[in-house]
């Protein structure tokens, strides 16, 4: 059940940042995100009880396994990404929705579109890249 917003609507820089309509087109853009991957979901389980038969062929048995233990880690993926969805829905709600962890600095709303999830400025999250990337090579 996707919610719809202004279709012409795209956030802009000349707008105040996080102003209630903006709050609304990402809280909107997050929950349709959020049901398709729910419904993505909900059709793979369907898909991996109905495919529950033995093949007698190793060979396709092996591939079967295989196609089910990606799909069965993109789901993990997928239901870690939803936990991600419902934090940027709190965060909208609580206010501090667009603005970075780290420097309270507002968040690009190009960066947010791309990514609405984005907890860190494009800097600080490079920042914490290169962090990760020094400690990595140690």
């Amino acid at each position: 059940m996707a919610v719809e917003v202004e279709e012409d609507y795209k956030p802009r820089e000349d707008e105040p940042f996080m102003n209630e309509r903006q709050r609304e087109y990402f809280r909107v853009k997050l929950l349709n995100w959020r049901d398709d991957i729910l419904k993505e979901s909900r059709e793979t389980l369907a898909h991996l009880q109905d495919d529950n038969n033995i093949l007698p062929d190793l060979a396709d048995r092996a591939s079967t396994e295989t196609d089910r233990s990606l799909e069965l880690r993109t789901r993990d993926r997928q239901r870690k990404l939803i936990s991600k969805i419902d934090a940027a829905l709190k965060r909208i709600e609580d206010g501090t929705y667009g603005y970075c962890e780290e420097t309270g600095e507002p968040i690009s709303l190009r960066r947010l579109d791309a990514r609405p999830i984005a907890t860190l400025s494009i800097e600080a999250q490079e920042r914490h890249e290169r962090r990760e990337r020094v400690y990595r090579d140690d």
